[in-house]
């Protein structure tokens, strides 16, 4: 009762501290990605690539520190197997909130290499966020609507196009690239308009982890399946965080072998999309019930 009284107060202190951590270290990742950009020196270049990262990371361990700070949480972080900072991984992952971002920061550092999100197009727009990601290489997708595609078939496979060509990039050192698999953050509106099969999840959408996989499989190590859950702050986790009231949070990261099914044409061959989207929606039926047991305990 006490900290619920407090929560506007809390909101009003923990908020600001939030937003300057975040415009700090995005403010240096953006002037050392001019810098990038204007030295097309590749020794140089890959020296400022681990300076940024280390400024992504160094923003996610404070912003998690500051959580703990204002909040009575306990953090469950838990991997079926051992990782590795010299491997390539590709985590799929369910998206509750603006949240998770910041903890898959601070999960990858000092455990994985440095993360990449496929992000939405209006994405670039958001202050320090969206420049920080320019500046960090992250590819940001255009989502077009299946009607508005069949008006404008020159734009079909756009998608497909930025991520093959992002994921060109992600060869030449350990990556680990992140994609949301259900496209959007689950909300239960969502959940009942798509009418998703699944209890605490929505319907994964194959076609960008199909390409990534079918353009770097045989640079990744693992699949990175990873659930993230907020047990006792499920309808706004992030204003719960904000406000002090966030209790307890559990990521886990079920470690994969990558399925036999990994490459091959997804738009072009309709044996492999059937393959693997039927693979993609065991694992889907698989993490839905992991969930539903975490949630459940």
């Amino acid at each position: 009762m006490f900290r619920v009284v407090l929560a506007p107060l809390i909101f009003l202190i923990h908020t600001p501290l939030q937003i300057a951590n975040l415009a700090l270290w995005a403010s240096l990742i953006i002037a050392f990605g001019c810098l990038k950009l204007i030295i097309p020196i590749r020794p140089f270049r890959r020296m400022l690539a681990n300076v940024m990262h280390f400024c992504m990371f160094a923003f996610g361990k404070i912003s998690v520190a500051m959580i703990y700070l204002f909040n009575p949480i306990k953090i469950e972080r838990q991997f079926s197997a051992p990782v590795s900072l010299q491997s390539w991984y590709l985590i799929v992952a369910n998206h509750l909130s603006y949240l998770d971002i910041i903890l898959l920061i601070e999960l990858a550092a000092g455990r994985i290499p440095a993360p990449k999100f496929f992000l939405k197009k209006e994405l670039i727009w958001l202050p320090f966020v969206g420049l920080g990601a320019w500046a960090l290489d992250m590819p940001f997708m255009r989502r077009y609507s299946r009607a508005f595609v069949a008006k404008h078939p020159h734009l079909a496979g756009k998608d497909i196009e930025t991520t093959k060509r992002y994921c060109q990039r992600f060869t030449e050192t350990p990556t680990t690239v992140i994609n949301f698999v259900e496209g959007t953050r689950f909300t239960q509106a969502k959940h009942a308009s798509k009418k998703s099969d699944y209890v605490a999840l929505l319907p994964p959408k194959a076609g960008g982890i199909a390409f990534t996989m079918a353009t770097m499989g045989d640079l990744f190590t693992n699949i990175l399946d990873i659930s993230l859950l907020y047990p006792d702050n499920r309808k706004h986790p992030m204003m719960a965080m904000l406000s002090g009231q966030m209790k307890r949070i559990i990521i886990d990261v079920n470690v994969l072998e990558l399925p036999s099914q990994a490459k091959g044409d997804y738009f072009k061959d309709e044996q492999f999309r059937v393959g693997f989207q039927s693979w993609l929606n065991e694992l889907w039926r698989a993490k839905d019930q992991r969930i539903k047991h975490f949630l459940e305990k």
